[in-house]
């Protein structure tokens, strides 16, 4: 009778502590990947979704083709959504991240639209009588006291965003979606398990530093609580 081998790696098992020490290397450079894509794809979503959110706030006729838009965006599968941009931007890194930036727009102007709209209007009066212009009314007033609501957008947007990553692995793009992939293309579980718990712990990680972030920059809203 054989004996079953004493390598996790050789038995395949979910959990093996060899394919940690044997595969950092690899585990490093794809959570880095995974990393620099949600960050490029989250940064360019909130520089798109904050100007229109305030043309959604300024021009009221805008609000609903700008929220109708986004929200079709959203509604697109995301294999369809990657097989439309694929003739724009090939099998590259920038198709995975205008497709993270779509899907993200959604959810970033929603909140900082609503954050926007929360804005007493009798604030916006105290502000105007203080000689305070357009511009300065909302960088200094408006953005500030929405600040909350888009940083709830935020949030979602990023957790949504460390998860969406992993379907780029069908153009090789995707992260530890590429480890996923592959280790379920050859039933490698410690592989499929280990990657898949490194995006849960990016997600909750990113999270946790996002919600420290708000507290920070909202002081207000902690005195409030």
């Amino acid at each position: 009778m054989t004996e079953p081998p004493d390598d996790c790696l050789a038995r395949n098992e979910w959990i093996c502590g060899e394919y940690l020490s044997t595969r950092r290397g690899i585990l490093l450079d794809a959570t880095l990947q995974h990393l620099q894509l949600t960050a490029v794809s989250v940064a360019i979503a909130v520089a798109l979704s904050v100007p229109l959110a305030v043309a959604a706030r300024r021009w009221h006729w805008a609000a609903g083709p700008v929220l109708g838009l986004t929200t079709v965006l959203y509604a697109i599968p995301s294999l369809a959504m990657f097989s439309l941009l694929l003739p724009v931007y090939g099998l590259s890194a920038s198709l995975v991240i205008a497709g993270l930036v779509l899907y993200s727009l959604t959810l970033l102007v929603r909140n900082v639209l609503a954050g926007l709209r929360a804005v007493p209007e009798e604030t916006r009066r105290a502000a105007r009588g203080m000689g305070y212009g357009p511009l300065r009314l909302l960088l200094g007033v408006e953005l500030p006291l929405a600040l909350p609501a888009a940083m709830a957008g935020l949030r979602i947007a990023t957790v949504s965003a460390i998860s969406l990553v992993t379907i780029g692995a069908i153009v090789g793009y995707g992260g530890l979606g590429n480890l996923i992939y592959s280790g379920m293309n050859t039933y490698f579980k410690a592989q499929v398990l280990t990657a898949s718990a490194l995006c849960v712990l990016i997600a909750l990680a990113a999270d946790l530093l996002l919600l420290g972030i708000q507290r920070l920059a909202t002081p207000w809203s902690r005195a409030a609580a």
